[in-house]
């Protein structure tokens, strides 16, 4: 499996983000996208994930599954406030077509498992991203796009972060994220935005 990106351009709010953009991350492999606030960091995730059209170029993911590949988790978390941590990962797996799915056990790998009856309202704004990452053990995909996935995570949320995402790269999974701070990830590669990108 392989996602490639070829010649792209993009443009948002009448603003040329980037053009002439290019790269190939491979099965196995991490790309962090890095650079200044608003270099486009955010929106190169949101086009790969097809919420956006790019002005000029293509992206393509070669050897991929046939059906949905990708799991967005985007800067904002996404959670319901009304309902359970258990309550949004039975939504978000219902949504996602995830069959036989081990929600105690997503939560348990995130540290919030004692949270799986409390509202989403009640949580810390750490507490909710770690909800948010949980979905990404929920319904399994092989592409894993994530804007920020360190923000508001402790020195532990950090390293469980990286330890799923080493175990996702070793099982011939990619991840990109748009990040400010290292993942923790040895294996990752480096694309920067912005700085006459």
């Amino acid at each position: 499996m392989r996602l490639i990106a070829e010649k792209l351009a993009l443009v948002r709010g009448g603003r040329l983000l980037f053009q002439g953009l290019g790269f190939a991350v491979g099965a196995g492999e991490a790309l962090a996208v890095t650079g200044p606030n608003g270099a486009g960091k955010s929106s190169l995730l949101r086009l790969i994930a097809g919420f956006l059209k790019p002005a000029e170029g293509r992206v393509a993911l070669e050897g991929g599954p046939d059906g949905a590949a990708a799991h967005f988790v985007g800067h904002l978390d996404g959670v319901k406030a009304a309902l359970t941590a258990a309550e949004n990962l039975d939504f978000m797996g219902a949504i996602l077509g995830a069959s036989g799915r081990d929600n105690a056990g997503a939560l348990a790998t995130l540290g919030i498992e004692r949270l799986a009856d409390l509202p989403a309202a009640m949580f810390s704004a750490g507490q909710k991203r770690r909800l948010a990452l949980a979905r990404l053990l929920v319904a399994p995909r092989p592409l894993w796009l994530l804007d920020e996935p360190l923000t508001a995570l402790d020195a532990e949320g950090q390293k469980t972060f990286a330890a799923l995402a080493r175990k996702h790269l070793a099982g011939g999974g990619i991840v990109i994220a748009a990040t400010h701070a290292p993942l923790g990830i040895t294996s990752e590669r480096e694309l920067r935005l912005g700085d006459g990108a």
